[in-house]
């Protein structure tokens, strides 16, 4: 083949991928369409809406009655579903199970009613282990009813104020980035010290402009950060973390059925340790 026959064959393949790019694209538009209907209705799609700022996102998620996630009425949908293993935990596992023999303190951000705890006891030695679950003050509330109860193991601490967690070993935050109104940057800054490990699990990242979104749980709405990977790992490093490991998650990318063109999130999972 000479060369100009392979750039003649080279522009026809561009060509063909950009067509059916665009006839893809044209597929999805009648149901974005219907997904921007009833994204205003009680049946709206689990993510609505596309917004290059929280702020911008937070005054488009004031329309609805919704408390977000600071809500007792919602701390038991999928509640059971949470707290059994799914196979992106096994990542987590592998490492609390290297770590937590030398690092016995963790402080479980976002942890709910303690979900991990349950989803991984049986598995995984707890027993040296001392284990805090920092989450908003509705969560905790009913965490702690709960506690009281015998619903959930005694050995669980809960606050709701980051400022009177313990000191960690290992920072833990499992899906929670994707919701948390401030950066992992403030997260840590906030802590009594700086953890020697931190283990994030199912952040939601993308190629291009980082983006806010709303998802629905129930019958709440809470906002939904989409963060820019390239800028994401660059906070990491500016933080004083390296990456010692890292995992996708492909289960668990999502589109915006409203802005099915602005493509699929990809979810990922991280261990970092600190340098110095």
């Amino acid at each position: 083949m000479t060369a100009s026959s392979q750039t003649a064959s080279l522009a026809k393949s561009r060509w063909r991928a950009n067509v059916k790019e665009a006839l893809d694209l044209a597929r999805t538009l009648p149901q974005a369409g219907v997904a921007r209907m009833l994204s205003q209705t009680t049946r709206s799609t689990r993510f609505a809406g596309a917004y290059s700022c929280r702020d911008a996102a937070a005054a488009a998620l004031a329309r609805f009655p919704t408390n977000g996630y600071d809500d007792e009425n919602i701390v038991d949908i999928s509640l059971e579903v949470m707290r059994r293993r799914a196979i992106w935990d096994y990542p987590v596992l592998l490492w609390l199970d290297r770590l937590l023999p030398d690092w016995p303190t963790v402080l479980d951000a976002g942890g709910h009613l303690g979900t991990k705890y349950s989803a991984f006891s049986d598995v995984l030695d707890l027993g040296a282990a001392s284990w805090t679950v920092y989450d908003l003050p509705g969560i905790v509330r009913a965490a702690r009813r709960r506690q009281d109860e015998g619903k959930i193991p005694a050995g669980i601490i809960f606050e709701d104020r980051l400022e009177h967690t313990p000191p960690c070993d290992i920072l833990l935050a499992s899906g929670l980035l994707q919701y948390l109104d401030m950066s992992l940057s403030d997260l840590v800054a906030r802590l009594q010290q700086r953890p020697q490990f931190i283990l994030i699990n199912k952040v939601a990242l993308r190629s291009g402009c980082e983006l806010h979104t709303m998802e629905r749980i129930g019958r709440a709405r809470v906002l939904y950060r989409i963060r820019e990977r390239q800028l994401w790992e660059a906070e990491i490093k500016a933080l004083g973390y390296e990456i010692l490991d890292t995992w996708e998650i492909a289960a668990l990318g999502h589109v915006i059925s409203t802005h099915p063109w602005l493509g699929r999130s990809e979810s990922r999972g991280y261990l970092l340790k600190r340098l110095g």
